[in-house]
């Protein structure tokens, strides 16, 4: 496995694209989660995760994974509980300026593709779910230490956005 992992990872950006690799390379690192799903019925549902970012595929990609709740707290049907496994690949695109964003989650199977664009401060991925609704996921109040991360869809694509889930992060 460590050859695989070699493979993977790289030390930092890659030198043709440092400036753009920041978008993304900024969460590289451990992240503490505080995590609330926002249910149809109008409940709540509040765990800890854990987010873990890291350069890889020679610097040219930022890839994640992300864990609800975190490890050591998994116990029992991962399906039935409704925990979350699951990693991103982010790659900048230079011909169209964003980040084409592939995330698959395999305990609920779910698999996302996006693009990613700054938007002021903030950062604001699009893309269309398995229902085809637009999804936003976004980050927000990034912070060198502390970011707010949250996804949101649409059933007509630009306006009455639902949330559906908030990830406060945190810095190990």
């Amino acid at each position: 496995m460590n050859g695989f992992l070699d493979a993977l990872s790289a030390s930092g950006p890659a030198p043709d694209r440092v400036e753009k690799m920041a978008l993304y390379g900024q969460f590289v690192g451990s992240w503490d989660l505080d995590v609330v799903e926002y249910r149809d019925d109008g409940t709540t549902r509040r765990r800890p995760g854990e987010w873990h970012f890291g350069w890889a595929l020679e610097g040219r990609a930022v890839q994640d994974v992300w864990i609800v709740p975190p490890r050591g707290q998994r116990d029992g049907d991962a399906i039935a509980q409704s925990n979350r496994y699951g990693t991103t690949l982010r790659v900048y695109d230079p011909d169209i300026d964003a980040w084409h964003i592939a995330w698959t989650e395999p305990v609920g199977q779910t698999y996302l593709t996006m693009l990613g664009r700054p938007q002021g401060k903030d950062i604001v991925q699009l893309g269309k779910n398995g229902a085809g609704q637009t999804v936003r996921w976004g980050f927000y109040e990034i912070t060198s230490g502390s970011f707010l991360w949250r996804g949101e869809a649409s059933a007509d694509g630009e306006t009455n956005w639902k949330r559906v889930v908030e990830f406060r992060a945190r810095r190990r």
